[in-house]
């Protein structure tokens, strides 16, 4: 099987597929860069591989904090997330002054003689006290517009403050770009063929019942039916691979 690596390489594999150059493939280029982009994004929406699970920082800034939004780039498809975050500078970070510093510093100098049930019960009392009294913050994301807007005080000392980092848990579409093992993925190269398939079919299907010279007539509607059936199987096959719905019981 050709190793394929790049975009280019993906269209001539598609052609190939179809015949040529025994045959020719009547197919613009533009055509077939509309199929490739159209089985990118069948793929980052149904594909189990088309989409990653990644750690997004950001820090707020001035045009964040007059918009009351932050705008994430177009490849980001969902907002799980954002990581709780400190509302005051005093415990930004881990230092000396540091609560869980002082119990590990104080009682904690030797682990294979001291008991981890304090421990345990102290750091389990301070979670409960942090759920309590700093609630997960709420937030609002639409992937077509891109922004994400937090339901929180913008510019406060005891909100969203400028220079400000946040981290989300987002969801990733995939790039070919960073990511080119997606142009040798076996069904996405037949997934792509099906797709140059309807597009030639659909050409031909323009000029049907013309007869060549040599007594050749065109039957562009059987390879048009041909390249949809193609593509329904392959669907058909990349939603029953998709993992089952969990069940919400409330």
């Amino acid at each position: 099987m050709p190793n394929v690596t790049n975009r280019q390489e993906l269209k001539q594999y598609c052609l190939r597929s179809l015949g040529s150059p025994l045959i020719n493939i009547d197919i613009s280029d533009e055509q077939m860069e509309d199929r490739i982009d159209e089985a990118i994004a069948f793929f980052r929406e149904y594909y189990f591989d088309g989409i990653e699970n990644m750690y997004l920082k950001h820090m707020i800034t001035q045009k964040d904090i007059d918009n009351q939004f932050i705008q994430l780039p177009d490849h980001i498809w969902g907002v799980n997330r954002i990581f709780p975050f400190p509302t005051s500078s005093s415990t930004s970070q881990l230092n000396i002054f540091d609560l869980q510093y002082q119990l590990r510093m104080n009682d904690l100098r030797d682990l294979t003689s001291t008991s981890m049930v304090y421990y345990q019960q102290v750091m389990s009392h301070i979670s409960l006290i942090t759920f309590l009294l700093n609630t997960a913050k709420q937030f609002r994301f639409n992937r077509l517009n891109g922004r994400l807007h937090i339901d929180d005080r913008w510019n406060s000392n005891r909100g969203l403050g400028l220079n400000q980092w946040l981290i989300f848990d987002v969801y990733m579409a995939l790039d070919p770009a960073t990511s080119p093992k997606l142009w040798n993925e076996r069904i996405f190269k037949e997934y792509s063929t099906a797709l140059f398939k309807r597009q030639w079919g659909s050409n031909l299907s323009k000029y049907q019942g013309i007869t060549l010279p040599g007594g050749i007539t065109l039957d562009g509607q059987r390879i048009l039916d041909e390249g949809k059936q193609e593509m329904d199987q392959i669907e058909e096959q990349i939603m029953n691979s998709l993992a089952p719905l969990t069940w919400f019981v409330g």
